[in-house]
């Protein structure tokens, strides 16, 4: 629905009488877009990097056919995952006489296969091979439970990383290597790590870490410290400044259910809205204020749950939770890594269902989510952030000089938050945006495309299959069908104005096909 609607009144006096007009308003969103407003880069921060099950998964089939979904539809550079080092793997064991086997063939076909589809690794050096963990029995609560303690010999987990840095080297040449990530660990802070006390002793495996990795060659990029909920940076920087201990990059990890006392140490309640980036300038101001303020920020997992919540990442909530994330986390973060791009993933044991809430884009047998079409449209957005006074649109220019302009609706989770006592789905009116273009011809082609309950939304669908656990063949060939996000709808400027309405949870992405002009 292009047009002004004529049922507008309508809903604005429903909702009034309902009571609830107050908590979610349908009053008309005013924006003026000027295609000469002052610009700032717009790095696609968001898209670069994508986080995924572990690393003996990215053998399989389905998931290497998702990653080529993603890349697809993205600007995926990088690839990041546990577990390089578990047993599955094979780097390290012993044979039976009690010598060092060494062996990097899956590695090779597991690195190999991400190169070829066009993406780098993002290197978690993780976790302990039992063979040279100090309690082999310390498994981590995983379903694939992997080893967490800290190597019984550093000289020994030195070892490890240069053969492993060495063969890289030999494999991919230091060209093509000295553009990964390496990154010392995952979340040392709450339980990954069974170091002790956490903070000293992961200090001590960053350092021999980073320094067995330089001795093989200095443009090896590696850096920590991986922490979850924003933790550590800013004393991580100040530590390892002191004692010389190289840091090419900060990393760190938030979710956007989060909470204020586990991020900030407060007792304030920060919404599922604006969690993750309250957390990115948290670590941006803390990295400016450190010896190190120039080192790069790469918050390298991110995303609305860090649980299973179906009404949450399998839903079209995600779009406007995504586009806010943008335009709020910009100029705060150099790169964020979504987790996952897949639910080819098993930390909660095999997937049973298609759509329990995971973490990916893809739902199993590569079903696309709601999630998987945002990120489609957002990675649209131009790569100049224009001005726009708005807290709910983001406007941007891309290079050939057209417009790329985001507009959502934003509510809370349809499941509900201890925040949250608004009206139900069906009861919250839609929200109206009257767009005024300044510097666009005013009669141009605009295209409009929209996710939404009705637009690129699987579970609708599934939904109406009621939610077969194991869906037929022919059940999952109407689901990828119903996935597909549609054409977009082609109108025109009326005047240099664009009416149209979005539903709740809805997102938006108004293109012109056409340069602005000076009028």
């Amino acid at each position: 629905m292009i047009r002004l609607l004529k049922t507008w009144g309508v809903w604005t006096a429903v909702a009034a009488l309902s009571g609830l007009f107050a908590a979610f308003s349908a009053a008309a969103d005013d924006l003026v877009v000027k295609a000469d407003a002052p610009v700032t880069p717009l790095n696609h921060f968001w898209e670069h990097m994508f986080g995924s099950g572990r690393a003996v998964l990215a053998l399989r089939d389905d998931y290497r056919q998702d990653l080529r979904a993603v890349h697809a539809i993205t600007d995926t550079q990088y690839v990041r995952f546990h577990h390089i080092f578990s047993d599955e793997i094979g780097v390290y064991s012993k044979d039976k006489q009690g010598h060092d086997v060494w062996n990097f063939s899956y590695v090779d076909q597991i690195y190999d296969g991400l190169l070829d589809i066009g993406v780098r690794p993002f290197v978690e050096l993780s976790f302990m091979p039992v063979k040279m963990s100090s309690d082999p029995n310390l498994k981590f609560g995983f379903w694939y439970g992997p080893n967490f303690a800290p190597p019984k010999s550093y000289a020994k987990w030195d070892e490890m990383m240069q053969r492993f840095a060495e063969h890289l080297i030999e494999r991919y040449g230091i060209e093509e290597v000295s553009t990964w990530y390496f990154e010392v660990w995952n979340e040392p802070n709450i339980g990954f790590w069974g170091g002790m006390p956490h903070r000293a002793t992961y200090y001590e495996l960053y350092e021999h870490t980073a320094k067995a990795l330089k001795a093989v060659n200095p443009r090896l990029r590696v850096g920590g410290p991986s922490t979850a909920q924003a933790a550590w940076v800013g004393q991580f920087l100040t530590d390892m400044s002191k004692k010389g201990v190289p840091v090419d990059f900060a990393s760190s990890h938030v979710y956007a259910n989060d909470t204020a006392d586990n991020v900030f140490g407060t007792n304030e309640v920060i919404s599922r809205e604006h969690m993750v980036c309250r957390a990115t300038r948290k670590v941006h101001d803390e990295i400016a204020a450190s010896p190190l303020p120039k080192t790069p920020f790469v918050m390298s997992e991110f995303n609305a749950s860090y649980m299973n919540e179906p009404d949450v990442t399998d839903t079209v909530y995600m779009g406007p939770w995504l586009a806010n994330m943008i335009r709020e986390c910009d100029g705060t973060v150099d790169e964020m890594s979504y987790w996952a791009f897949s639910d080819v993933f098993e930390e909660q044991g095999i997937v049973k269902t298609p759509f329990y809430g995971g973490f990916g884009l893809i739902a199993e047998r590569d079903i696309p989510k709601p999630a998987f079409n945002a990120f489609a449209l957002l990675h649209r957005l131009g790569d100049e952030r224009l001005a726009l006074d708005s807290t709910s649109a983001l406007a941007t220019r891309a290079k050939d000089g057209h417009l790329a302009i985001a507009v959502w609706n934003y509510a809370p989770p349809d499941g509900g938050e201890a925040i949250y006592h608004g009206p139900s789905k069906e009861a919250r009116p839609l929200k109206h945006y009257s767009l005024k273009f300044e510097g666009v011809s005013a009669d141009a082609a605009v295209r409009v495309s929209r996710v939404d309950d009705t637009h690129g939304n699987v579970v609708a669908t599934f939904d109406r299959m009621g939610r077969p656990p194991f869906p037929s063949r022919a059940q999952i060939a109407e689901l990828r069908a119903s996935a597909a996000l549609p054409a977009p709808e082609v109108t025109h400027l009326s005047g240099g104005r664009l009416e149209l309405d979005v539903p709740t949870h809805g997102l938006v992405l108004i293109e012109t096909e056409q340069r602005a002009v000076t009028e």
